[in-house]
């Protein structure tokens, strides 16, 4: 038989507390409570990631956006084709230039030319926000004011702790470490080049690893939810 879940709490005190060393009983008791009502309900929240802009998770509370989204990650990881673009409004819109239907997203899909199953892969680890209507958006990062570099050239650093170098490589020296924030490109992409030349908020110009930079206005996703059925309404790169 299940015990109720404060049962259960109260039943683990007398032994989490034994454990706690020589803290005053009132500071043993309060913390042992904290880290048992976490752990019976199962709402502990993870720790975030380093950094202004690091993925956060702000659609949880969404009538149905879990369910969604964990419809979409199933599809990405089988590369369903199918299933992905039954999840699709009839109109989705796929970039600026007229681009719409679910018909071509299965299309493009298909087409190893556009790469969306590796685009979608990196969407759906990069945090979901709370949208306009109720909808949602992937990344996390797009629904955010980010006024301190030029959107065009503006990228995050897809990281913790990642190296700023003095020239381009790994063995320069390193001055400064950036965490989940913007910096801006300097002299335009290069996109052959394993270091991109770049400028922290900070005004400090060095290079990154071209694998640990995204641009600002690269992939994303929206989705809204019509009738009581969530659809994906864009899924598109550029500004």
């Amino acid at each position: 038989m299940r015990r109720p879940a404060f049962t259960a709490l109260f039943l683990s005190l007398p032994l989490a507390l034994a454990a706690c060393g020589n803290k005053a009983p009132s500071e043993r008791i309060e913390e042992t409570i904290d880290e048992a009502v976490e752990t019976v309900s199962g709402t502990a929240t993870p720790a975030l990631a380093e950094g202004p802009y690091a993925p956060r998770d702000e659609c949880g509370d969404l009538e149905g956006a879990a369910a969604f989204r964990q419809q979409i990650a199933d599809a990405v990881e089988a590369r369903d084709a199918g299933g992905l673009a039954a999840l699709a409004a009839e109109d989705v819109k796929l970039d600026f230039g007229g681009a719409t239907g679910r018909i071509l997203l299965r299309e493009w899909l298909s087409d190893e030319d556009h790469m969306l199953w590796d685009e979608l892969d990196a969407l759906t680890g990069l945090g979901c926000a709370a949208g306009n209507a109720g909808g949602i958006v992937l990344p996390w990062y797009w629904a955010q004011d980010i006024d301190a570099v030029d959107p065009m050239m503006g990228m995050i650093v897809t990281g913790e702790r990642v190296p700023l170098h003095r020239a381009a490589s790994d063995n320069s020296e390193v001055l400064e470490s950036i965490s989940w924030d913007v910096v801006e490109l300097v002299g335009g992409l290069r996109p052959d080049d394993a270091f991109q030349k770049v400028r922290a908020t900070d005004g400090t110009e060095g290079f990154i690893a071209t694998e640990r930079l995204r641009s600002l206005i690269d992939y994303r996703l929206t989705a809204i939810s019509r009738d009581g059925r969530w659809h994906i309404v864009t899924l598109l790169a550029g500004d």
